[in-house]
């Protein structure tokens, strides 16, 4: 069952939903190691990271005096530290379900299914949406493997026509004039600012496309602004099917400015191995917070560079945009 996409009824279904399944942690400002709780009223910039060497390899249990950070090329106070990401993990998987995916999407189900399994635990949360010519919520938050694996079953190719609601949230089938192939861009914006701006801790996106967008109502730019604001790393495993266009610039700088990284699938055997990549990434993380010595809220864009001393190959995202309030 499906929702077609309409903005303003998406969203109010995001924000309800969002909402009832906050991640609650207590704050420990005072620890110069731990990870704090990020409330709207307190200016700190965390950042979570990862390193590797020259070849590719992660590079775990380095120390704080290993790194520098940078806010507009001026170095900043590190405040907070770990070197292990005991913070809840929000995860969002995006399937790709419009015409392109056809051949790729019944693999995708079954090993993102297995990724799933093997990386949500009880204290992490995470949500299926698929887009097209609608973007879908097919499962809301949840630690459940069960139930991520029922929504990941409701994946549909979709090139057209009217659909269903999604089952509990009461919405039939509205209609669409002028479809266009695949809302891209937009479902990076709806994932981010109405499901992982509410949650804190580590937030990843996963997108399983060929990275083309038709049709979306906003641009690469307004997509990465919003998973910047919600602080949220944009992972994308970019699926190609010879008859079909692939669009890697536009996905690498997706996933280079929030932090995460753009993995080629040429095959769709190679998925499980793209996803083992990413799995180990996010639990060999560094975290990083402070609070920017630039202390206007006036909303800038504000560059960030983690550096390492060791000349490591550091994977962080490259800013994020300053409070207005």
């Amino acid at each position: 069952m499906r929702t077609p996409y309409i903005c303003t009824v998406l969203l109010a279904i995001f924000l309800s939903s969002a909402s009832s399944f906050g991640q609650n942690t207590s704050p420990k400002a005072d620890q110069q190691d731990q990870n704090p709780t990020f409330r709207k009223n307190v200016n700190v910039v965390n950042v979570f990271f990862t390193a590797k060497d020259h070849h590719g390899a992660l590079m775990p249990n380095l120390t704080k005096d290993k790194f520098e950070i940078l806010e507009n090329g001026k170095p900043e106070e590190i405040k907070y530290f770990s070197a292990e990401s005991n913070q809840p993990l929000t995860l969002g998987l995006m399937i790709d379900s419009s015409g392109s995916m056809q051949r790729m999407l019944p693999t995708e189900k079954v090993i993102a299914a297995e990724f799933l399994r093997q990386v949500i635990t009880e204290k992490d949360l995470a949500f299926v949406i698929s887009f097209d010519i609608s973007v879908d919520l097919l499962q809301d938050l949840t630690s459940d493997t069960r139930l991520l694996r029922a929504g990941l079953d409701r994946a549909r190719i979709n090139v057209g026509g009217g659909s269903g609601g999604i089952p509990g949230l009461g919405q039939g089938p509205v209609p669409i004039s002028h479809p266009k192939g695949t809302l891209l861009f937009d479902s990076v914006y709806v994932a981010s600012k109405e499901v992982m701006s509410k949650q804190v801790g580590r937030k990843a996106l996963i997108f399983l496309t060929d990275g083309e967008d038709e049709g979306s109502r906003l641009k690469l730019k307004d997509s990465i602004e919003a998973a910047q604001k919600a602080d949220t790393i944009c992972y994308v495993l970019l699926l190609s099917d010879p008859q079909y266009r692939t669009n890697p610039g536009d996905m690498r700088e997706l996933a280079e400015q929030t932090g995460g990284r753009l993995i080629s699938v040429s095959r769709p055997e190679k998925m499980s191995e793209a996803f083992d990549q990413i799995s180990k990434e996010l639990r060999s993380q560094y975290f990083i917070g402070y609070t920017p010595s630039n202390e206007r809220h006036d909303g800038s864009y504000r560059k960030i560079e983690v550096k390492s001393k060791d000349g490591l190959k550091i994977q962080a995202r490259k800013g994020y945009y300053a409070p207005t309030s």
